[in-house]
């Protein structure tokens, strides 16, 4: 991973806007201190997600989430994909590696993602989404300690059910990006991600889409991150919203489905 790399412009790709969109709310975190969202340690991560197993475990959750329902409520079948969340902590704070990938891809071209993609048949989750890191970027598998898994989502574009898979490094690890799959790889501290003006939300209103009775034409949220010269949205901005919700200790917002 070379980190000297100039930032990429954030209009690499044009997000594809439906014609009726509003702005949403803050963040999530905007109401914490400010203090409260620096130092942002990997034992403060893991320390949230040890406490999120337990707390489903006294619910009588057992393994990962299950999968977030569709816009209609129901649950929504698809291929299984799964994506690694690489964590590693540098000067006291946490940063999670993110790739943005290539348009020589069937789709999300350009999109920032995570190293990940579709599972072979019979493959665990765990599994698939440490493959794909070796095969994208390079990560050696032995290096990784994969921690936990996060909420599945379903991805409408794809076709795909989501399982992020949380895991840490003992340090930056030396990465070497697959140009049929990847363009850039890079990385940022959870700080920035919940830094001011670095998150925001908007609705968007697809006439004739599926979805719950009291969200009108369709209407549903999407949320962006600026960091680093690119723009996230889309299933990887979710999974970023739930991992810092709960490392931060606020309500992940109630959504439904990614783009």
């Amino acid at each position: 991973m070379n980190t000297s790399d100039p930032p990429v412009p954030a209009a690499r790709k044009a997000i594809p806007r439906p014609p009726l969109s509003r702005t949403g709310q803050p963040a999530p975190w905007a109401h914490l201190p400010v203090e409260g969202r620096r130092g942002i340690t990997l034992e403060r991560v893991m320390g949230a997600l040890a406490a999120d197993r337990a707390d489903r475990a006294d619910r009588g959750q057992s393994g990962s989430p299950e999968p977030w329902r569709s816009l209609s409520g129901e649950a929504v079948d698809g291929r299984p994909a799964a994506v690694l969340v690489p964590l590693f902590e540098q000067d006291g704070e946490t940063r999670v590696i993110l790739t943005v990938r290539s348009d020589r891809l069937r789709s999300h071209r350009g999109e920032v993602a995570f190293p990940g993609g579709r599972l072979d048949p019979g493959e665990e989750v765990a599994e698939g989404a440490l493959r794909e890191a070796h095969e994208e970027v390079g990560l050696d598998p032995g290096l990784v300690t994969v921690v936990a898994a996060l909420t599945a989502m379903p991805t409408v574009s794809s076709n795909t059910v989501m399982t992020p898979v949380v895991a840490t490094l003992e340090g930056r690890p030396s990465l070497v990006a697959n140009p049929d799959e990847v363009d850039r790889v890079f990385d940022v501290a959870l700080s920035e991600l919940v830094a001011a003006h670095a998150f925001h939300e908007e609705w968007w209103s697809v006439p004739g889409r599926r979805h719950l009775s009291d969200l009108p034409d369709g209407e549903f949220p999407v949320w962006f991150f600026e960091v680093a010269g690119e723009t996230v949205w889309g299933a990887t901005a979710r999974t970023l919203v739930e991992l810092l919700c709960l490392v931060l200790e606020v309500r992940v917002p109630t959504t439904l489905q990614s783009p």
